[in-house]
Parts: structure tokens; C-alpha cells; sequence
């Protein structure tokens, strides 16, 4: 049998055939190791420019090139949806300078014709109507391919990556990073929105500030010195500011100029509580209009009824717009005669310890809302006050305090513990914090009150 020399070529063709595997796995390799290396860098850019930029339109800068680049395409472009119902070209990246401005024009000419109707939402756009827009502007050459910018569930624009090259292939890893894209714009939007309201509400609270220390200033730094009478007063709102108003008002110009806290000895005072229904600024802002109004009208010498009722009449206008309407209790102290003359306005009456009898009444007349009807007449009453009789003004945010299984303090818990506190405490300002303590352990030490709380406690000496 012939023996046929081997193919000088034989050794070579088994070699290749070894070879070819191991090149194609290096490059495999190769080509994964870029793509990781180009993961990070894509990370470690967005990371870097979340961290760094303050301004929401500088990072959105970033995104097309960062689209671009990862995904090898010719350029980007970025779509925003606006409040207003249209989409905006917000940012693009395109390779060629000198294509560049072309491109811009056409993309911008495909979001100017959609404007979504009022009830559409940003849902439209989803169904392809962008898509369709963009390819009759840019025409067949250019492929398109997208993802949406989704913030809290909700679509708010469009990343997109364009290429002229034919051959060009959207694969899973290139939809991936550009996913990833998408949502380091979504975060970047979302933080940024964030931002506004934070800073919203820090320039809310700084007014709300002001309007609490000027509602504070507004309220009596401290009781006057009346003779023969020992006062306290605390007021606590539910909220910064609050509606309830309590105030001691001279009734005389005499009064009014600059002394020390000593008054004439013949000299009467105002005393006077009110709650604006409802709480916080609205509240409050009434409450200062009330306080000046009131000032203004004590010192015509009217009855506490007559001041009641011409307060009623100036304010109706303002507090029916407002939808708000006021109760308040005003009284006037004659030191000479312990005579507390009073007028009602469908506030919560005041409570009267009578030493002698060591008993509880009231103190209450006839009367409306302050702002429910212009017409509202009032009534006068007086009582003659003795040493050693106490008299409480206080709103319903102290007998509506509850507790946390729903119970409320309520008028008799409250007289119990006025009667309580008559007998037991030696001055008015322990009057007030007994009161105040007795209502906070009801309510609990780890809750709040709903409703702002005052209380104003005169006592004869």
C-alpha cells in the first residue's frame, strides 16, 4: 500500500483551527471589559454630577452626550414634558457640529406639532405619536430608538438615541444603559422638584415664624398692675399661629401714655377674650384685625354691649367673605367698685368663684357670632365682685382637648378642676398652670392638642 506524504499544510490548517477559539474568546473578553469599563465611567460621571451640580439644567446638559456615547450612536436627544401640555426638546448631543443645528431644528419642529389636550396627561405621547413626528422630520435614514423618563411611576419625557448607520442595532445591553440613563435623569428631576419644595416650605415656615412672634408681640407681654386685682394669663396655639385672642385694654387716652405698669386708681380696664373659628394663619390674621378694631372702639366709652355690637358691624363684611365668624366675652374692671360689667358674643362664659360660698357660676348674656348677622344687638350685665373671688375666662380648646381614645375634657371636668384649684392654689398663675397640667395629663404627655388653649384667671385681692 502507497504511503502518501502528509499536506504540507495539514499542521498549519489544525493550528487555526486550535487558534481561532481562543481569539474570538480574548475579544469576547476584550469587548465585555470595555462595556463594564464603560458602565462605570457612565456611573461614575452621573453620581459625580447628581452629587455636584446644584442646578437641575446643567446635569440634564450631561445626558444626550452620556446617551451617546455609551450606547455608540451619532447623538441624543432629550424630551421634556411640560405643565402646559407640550413637549420640549430640552436637550441634544449630536456628533456632527455641522449637522448639529439641522437636526435641532427638525426635532424641534417634531415636538412643536404635539400639544396635548387638557385631560390627554403625558399618556398620549406614549402611544407614538413623538416616534411618528420624529421620523417624518428626520426621515428613513435616521433610526430611532427611545425609552421614557419615568419619575414616581409617572412618564415626564423621552430619552431617544439616533444613528444613521444602517447596520446599526438596538441590543439589550445599549436599551439597558440608556434605561440606566433615563433614570439618572428621573432622579436627578425628582431631587430637583424635591428641592423647590423644600424650599418652599422653608421660606413658609420662616413667614410662618414671623407671623407667630408678631401674634406673640400682639398678645399682653405681661398682666397690668390693677389695683386690687391679682391676673395670670397663658395662651398656647395648635398651631405657629393660632386664633385665639385674649387682651387687657386701657379705656381711657389717659392710660395710654407712657407710664410705668401702674394705672390711676380710678381707672377702668378691658378684658376681653375671643377664638376666631378655625386655626392657624387665616385665624391669626383675623385675630390682628379684631385686636386693632377692638382697640380703637373701647376707647369711645361705649357699654361692653355697645362695643360688641359696633364691632359686630365693622367686621361683618370681612369675616362673611372670610367664611369665619368670632365668639368673644368683653368685660370692663371698675377698681373702685369691684364691678365687672360684661357683654357676651356667644363665647364660652366665664366662670365665677365665689368665696364666700366657696360656689361656681357663670357669667353670660345674650348674644350672636361676631360676623354672623350685622344686625346683632348684645346685652349688659355686671357683677359685683368680693375679695378673695376669682373669675376664669377660657376658649373650648380646653374643655374639647381629648384624649387619645376620643374622650373629651369637657365643660364639667373643667369647672371640677376650677373649683379644685380655687381652693388649693394661692395666686392666679398657679390658677392657670394647674389648669393647663390637669388638661395636658387628660390629653396625654405624647400627644398634641388640635385647637389652641388659653386661659385668662382675675382674682380680688
Amino acid at each position: 500500500m502507497s504511503q502518501f506524504p502528509p499536506h504540507p499544510t495539514d499542521s498549519n490548517s489544525s493550528a487555526t483551527t486550535d487558534v481561532t477559539p481562543v481569539v474570538a474568546l480574548k475579544e469576547l473578553v476584550s469587548r465585555l471589559h470595555r462595556e463594564q469599563n464603560k458602565i462605570q465611567d457612565l456611573l461614575s460621571s452621573l453620581g459625580f454630577a447628581l452629587r455636584s451640580f446644584n442646578n437641575l439644567n446643567q446635569f440634564l446638559e450631561l445626558i444626550p452626550l452620556m446617551a451617546t456615547r455609551v450606547t455608540d450612536a451619532e447623538g441624543s436627544a432629550l424630551f421634556l414634558y411640560k405643565p402646559n401640555g407640550q413637549i420640549r426638546l430640552e436637550q441634544l448631543h449630536w456628533q456632527d457640529s455641522q449637522q448639529r443645528k439641522n437636526i435641532r431644528k427638525a426635532l424641534e419642529t417634531a415636538s412643536s406639532q404635539i400639544t396635548l389636550l387638557a385631560n390627554s396627561g403625558p399618556a398620549a405621547i406614549s402611544t407614538g405619536i413623538l416616534d411618528d413626528q420624529m421620523h417624518a422630520v428626520l426621515g428613513p435614514d435616521v433610526q430611532i430608538f427611545g425609552t421614557a423618563i419615568l419619575v414616581k411611576h409617572t412618564e415626564r419625557g423621552w430619552l431617544y438615541v439616533l444613528s444613521r448607520d444602517p447596520e446599526y442595532s438596538w441590543t439589550e445591553t445599549r436599551q439597558k444603559l440608556v434605561r440606566l440613563v433615563a433614570d439618572q435623569t428621573a432622579v436627578a428631576i425628582d431631587n430637583d422638584e424635591l428641592s423647590v419644595e423644600l424650599r418652599k416650605k422653608e421660606r413658609l415656615d420662616q413667614e410662618l415664624e414671623i407671623g407667630a412672634e408678631i401674634q406673640r408681640r400682639l398678645l399682653p407681654r405681661q398682666c397690668p398692675n390693677i389695683p386690687g386685682l391679682s391676673l395670670a394669663a397663658r395662651c398656647k396655639p395648635a398651631n405657629q399661629v393660632g386664633g385665639d385672642y385674649y387682651d387687657f385694654i386701657p379705656t381711657n387716652q389717659n392710660q395710654l401714655k407712657p407710664k410705668p405698669q401702674a394705672s390711676p386708681e380710678n381707672a377702668s380696664w378691658g378684658l376681653v377674650i375671643g377664638d376666631v373659628m378655625g386655626k392657624g394663619v387665616p385665624a391669626g390674621l383675623i385675630m390682628t384685625m379684631l385686636r386693632g378694631m377692638l382697640r380703637g372702639e373701647v376707647l369711645h366709652g361705649n357699654s361692653p354691649a355697645g362695643i360688641l355690637q359696633n364691632l359686630n358691624r365693622v367686621m361683618y363684611a370681612d369675616l362673611e367673605n372670610s367664611h369665619r365668624f368670632v365668639t368673644m366675652f368683653y368685660s370692663e374692671y371698675d377698681p373702685q367698685t369691684r364691678i365687672l360689667s360684661y357683654s357676651n358674643a356667644a363665647h364660652n362664659p366665664p366662670l365665677w368663684w365665689h368665696a364666700a360660698t366657696k360656689t361656681v357660676s357663670q357669667l353670660d348674656t345674650l348674644g350672636m357670632l361676631i360676623g354672623l348677622d350685622a344686625n346683632s344687638e348684645y346685652e349688659n350685665a355686671q357683677a359685683q365682685l368680693e375679695v378673695g373671688d376669682t373669675v376664669i375666662y377660657y376658649t373650648d380648646g380646653l374643655t374639647d382637648a381629648a384624649a387619645a381614645g376620643g374622650d373629651r375634657f369637657d365643660e364639667d371636668n373643667f369647672v371640677t378642676s376650677f373649683r379644685t384649684a380655687c381652693k388649693y392654689c394661692n395666686s392666679p398663675q398657679e390658677i392657670v398652670e394647674y389648669l393647663f397640667d390637669q388638661v395636658e395629663q387628660f390629653i396625654g404627655s405624647d400627644r398634641q392638642n388640635t385647637d389652641d388653649m388659653t386661659l385668662v384667671v382675675l382674682q380680688i385681692v
